[in-house]
């Protein structure tokens, strides 16, 4: 049963797509380098969000000889703002096995693209359907809510059993004479019709006839998926500490989040202004002239950043800190997650260039 409605679904679905295919920069190539990219920063991140990224990306890293040859910091930068820091490592790993291993040409098939470091099971299929029209399933989360509620599947989305019982379900489901746009029509639909967060606009929908979920009135019941783990909550007080138009910064450690990134000198718990002064006295620097508090707020998957924060100027010097003038800190990836004192910094520095000028 469940087999037959989705295995109908190839026909509406892509006469839909037809008519409404979203125009994206990465889409009409054919170029498996381009359809890679764009997938890795589709991850966890919007279409919106991933637009300007791309189209500065391809500007100045057009080939994977040329993302394989790219200096990390300037790497780092490129990515900066994008988050989850590993996808943009990853890139550049991968890049140099397929130059060196490959000889600089893309493979084609798909078990060889899960050779490549950041390559998934998703991202596999994408790039082997879409750039090689190899007949390979894409399974993200819009392919599982569209086949859960087409079908009325309840099983848990988030068990990895499930999700392959999904993928041979697509796989039957695929034809095989445009397996690409049928992977990129699911996720059109996904984005723009069978919502995930509001209720799906099944009046517009082309595969409301075939959807078992929308018969029986189950659509926000479906997908199925298990709760989530509270994400930890970790308070922290950043500095932004200031001397002769330069502001302090270090480099995070080169193992897990935010690895090898760029950040402002912080301490662990929210420290009032009365005690915020012992760090800085720790790390051989004089405060003279406490000038702004702070609060900023970042949420990661798995935890959530509370941060208090100060902008002082100092003397003295500290060699774990870097004293980086605007020329310096455009260059530098620092992470969103301390966005809004990066703005603080840049207003300062600029203010000084000002003064100065």
């Amino acid at each position: 049963m469940r087999e037959g409605r989705l295995q109908a679904m190839a026909g509406p679905l892509l006469a839909w797509y037809d008519e409404n295919k979203r125009d994206l920069p990465w889409r009409g190539t054919g170029d498996p380098y381009r359809v890679w990219v764009s997938e890795i920063m589709l991850q966890q991140t919007r279409v919106a969000a991933v637009m300007p990224y791309y189209q500065r990306w391809m500007e100045e890293l057009p080939t994977v000889e040329a993302l394989a040859a790219v200096d990390e910091e300037r790497l780092m930068k490129l990515w900066q703002g994008l988050g989850y820091y590993s996808r943009a490592r990853n890139l550049q790993r991968a890049a140099r096995m397929i130059v060196e291993e490959y000889r600089g040409r893309f493979p084609d098939r798909y078990e060889d693209l899960l050779r490549l470091p950041g390559v998934g099971d998703y991202t596999a299929g994408a790039i082997a359907s879409i750039a090689f029209s190899r007949p390979v399933p894409a399974v993200d989360g819009n392919v599982l809510r569209l086949a859960a509620r087409v079908a009325d599947i309840e099983e848990d989305i988030m068990d990895g059993r499930v999700r392959q019982m999904f993928r041979r379900l697509m796989e039957q489901a695929m034809p095989t004479n445009r397996p690409g746009d049928f992977n990129q029509a699911m996720m059109d639909l996904g984005s723009a019709v069978c919502l995930p967060n509001s209720p799906p606009l099944c009046g517009q929908c082309p595969l409301a006839a075939l959807c078992e979920a929308k018969r029986l009135g189950r659509q926000g019941e479906l997908p199925v998926r298990r709760k989530k783990a509270r994400r930890r909550r970790e308070e922290m007080t950043v500095y932004l500490l200031l001397r002769e138009g330069r502001v302090a910064l270090r480099r995070r450690e080169g193992r897990g989040l935010l690895a090898g990134l760029w950040e402002f000198p912080h301490v662990p718990g929210a420290l009032a202004e009365a005690q915020a002064g012992g760090p800085v006295a720790a790390w051989g620097l004089t405060a003279l002239d406490w000038r702004r508090k702070l609060e900023a707020r970042h949420i990661f998957t798995h935890v959530e950043w509370h941060m208090t924060g100060y902008l002082l100027t100092v003397s003295g010097d500290c060699p774990a800190l870097t004293w980086a003038d605007q020329e310096a800190l455009d260059a530098m990836a620092v992470p969103s997650a301390f966005g809004k004192f990066l703005d603080q910094a840049t207003e300062y520095l600029s203010g000084q260039q000002q003064i100065n000028g």
